[in-house]
């Protein structure tokens, strides 16, 4: 490997390769096509990312265009993977570029226009790019496609070929996922040349979380106790760094509100949120400034954080693959971590078909309060905690010390991919009008919406069926309609 790129490892304290690692890169850098295969926080970035800064090093080209691409099913996973490619490669002085959703095109355009070697970028803004002629990917000799099976779940399959095919044949492809359907293995054996199937670890076997020395606790609780019981599990002995998981974005914002109300540095992501202040609350449990992180599972894959210490799934995961993700944030890169899961007595059922998916030890969860000793004693929690830190424990700076970004935000509303979407403005689920209309006297009128125009703006608008406003000036008379048993009867003269 080259010096420059070791000496920058050493220097960042990275000197022992992990198993994936260990397997794939006397292979990548030999330029062979790999199918690589290892749960989250193995060190996979480094198995992929090594090679290509060597390729781009190694290889003169086209200044201006990429030599290297790496495609990745969300933001935040863009984000981590072009921040490890850019510590591996700042003495190299390697090119890397991160493109996606949510953020302004210009910046990404600029970037383009100045030369890159290493693109590193989500499925929907990579083909924008492309069709609007600022990427090339005519030059492009070694191509990624990183959790693949993420990208499938999310819909991205399409597009993933469509990359693929606007890029020269005769390139190195690697592939890496957690997971192996059917669809990934037919798209490896339609765009790969004869690849190597490399896997660490057992993902697909039952019991694979459990060799993270990951300590996983389960807990039957009251809706209501909640906030109380994750209060208490946040001032356990030995607690850093945690994620809460919720189930949807309503659920994050009150779930982050309560824990700042009792003195946690606490902040929400998910997709409602705009990019930069979704970056904003990244960074700040990054950097220490706050430690707790309430997220969907928009943060589920891509959050590469060491020394988170708890996770918390604040209610049910959908289903096993969810669960594994989800913990799979705490016990990386060898350490251990606690990971505990709050069943409602209605998700019982579902938390079965988990258990018995996963082979957990945890089919029948103990009912629970904030006032258990089991609750305490299992996750050495002092005596005596209450459900609000002291004062004097708030260390935090907290998200307000943590500057937003101007990155031109574009907002999730606009449909762009690579994170989760965001009903159009104005509508319900299902594309349904929240101006809903409402009868008054036999008519139809529009319902005001709430927070609504200003005053003049609703003066000036007539109900249906209203002839419109004369151009003369003046107050114009209102027509009285007479109706007696709903039929209408013939107007006066004098109307």
């Amino acid at each position: 490997m080259n010096t420059e790129i070791a000496d920058a490892l050493e220097a960042e304290g990275i000197v022992e390769p992990f198993p994936i690692q260990t397997l794939a890169l006397p292979l990548a850098l030999a330029g062979s096509d790999i199918i690589g295969q290892a749960r989250t926080g193995t060190g996979k970035t480094f198995a992929f990312g090594l090679p290509l800064l060597q390729r781009v090093q190694a290889s003169p080209a086209d200044p201006k265009r990429p030599r290297a691409l790496v495609v990745v099913p969300t933001r935040e996973l863009a984000i981590q993977v072009a921040a490890d490619l850019t510590t591996a490669g700042k003495r190299t002085g390697a090119r890397i570029l991160t493109v996606y959703g949510g953020r302004a095109y210009e910046p990404q355009i600029e970037g383009l226009r100045n030369g890159v070697d290493i693109v590193v970028g989500t499925p929907g803004r990579l083909l924008d790019l492309e069709k609007q002629k600022h990427l090339s990917l005519g030059d492009v000799q070694a191509v990624v496609l990183d959790e693949a099976d993420k990208m499938l779940d999310l819909g991205f399959l399409p597009d993933i070929q469509r990359i693929l095919t606007k890029t020269p044949e005769q390139r190195q492809t690697m592939l890496f996922s957690a997971t192996m359907p059917s669809e990934i293995v037919s798209l490896s054996r339609s765009y790969l040349r004869r690849p190597t199937h490399v896997r660490a670890g057992d993902d697909d076997e039952p019991g694979q979380t459990r060799v993270n020395d990951i300590a996983q606790h389960v807990f039957r609780t009251h809706p209501m106790d909640k906030p109380e019981m994750l209060a208490r599990l946040l001032q356990a002995e030995g607690r850093g760094l945690s994620m809460v998981f919720c189930q949807t974005k309503r659920a994050c914002d009150k779930v982050a509100a309560e824990l700042k109300e009792r003195g946690f540095a606490a902040a929400a992501v998910h997709g409602d949120l705009g990019q930069s202040q979704r970056e904003r609350a990244l960074r700040a449990f990054r950097s220490g400034k706050i430690d707790v992180l309430v997220a969907t599972d928009v943060a589920a894959r891509g959050l590469d954080v060491d020394d988170v210490t708890h996770v918390v799934n604040y209610e049910c995961p959908e289903d096993e693959k969810t669960y594994t993700h989800r913990i799979g944030r705490t016990g990386r890169a060898g350490r251990s971590g606690t990971a505990v899961t709050f069943i409602d007595w209605r998700e019982v059922a579902r938390w079965k078909l988990i258990n018995t998916a996963l082979d957990l030890p945890h089919s029948d969860p103990p009912e629970t309060y904030s006032t258990s000793d089991h609750f305490f004693e299992a996750l050495a929690i002092p005596p005596g905690t209450k459900g609000r830190l002291a004062v004097e424990r708030r260390e935090r700076a907290g998200l307000e010390a943590e500057e937003i970004e101007d990155i031109g935000d574009t907002g999730p509303h606009r449909g762009e991919r690579g994170g989760e979407r965001r009903e159009p403005r104005g509508q319900g689920r299902g594309g349904r009008s929240r101006n809903r209309r409402r009868r008054t006297g036999g008519r139809e009128q529009e319902a005001a919406p709430a927070a609504a125009e200003s005053p003049a703006a609703a003066d000036s608008g007539a109900g249906k069926g209203d002839d419109p406003a004369p151009a003369s000036s003046g107050p114009r008379r209102r027509r009285r309609r007479r109706t007696r048993g709903g039929v209408d009867l013939p107007q006066s003269s004098q109307d």
